[in-house]
């Protein structure tokens, strides 16, 4: 019984550690990549006057009322 705190604890914060990295990678080429390829891809087609042009028009803006 002696030390079986110190080898549990050893087991389960090497046990913890890799579950968190596992996690993290995960997330990251899940979720966070995809993201970024996607915000990427919107932004290389995505015109900024043509977007102002229509709140414009529709009067979203305050600053710019429409003609």
């Amino acid at each position: 019984m002696r030390g079986l705190l110190a080898k549990r604890m050893r087991f389960h914060l090497l046990g913890a550690f890799l579950v968190s990295m596992g996690a993290a990678t995960l997330y990251k080429f899940a979720v966070a990549e995809p993201r970024k390829r996607a915000y990427a891809e919107f932004y290389k087609h995505y015109d900024l006057m043509k977007d102002f042009e229509a709140m414009k028009a529709a009067g979203v803006l305050e600053s710019a009322p429409p003609k």
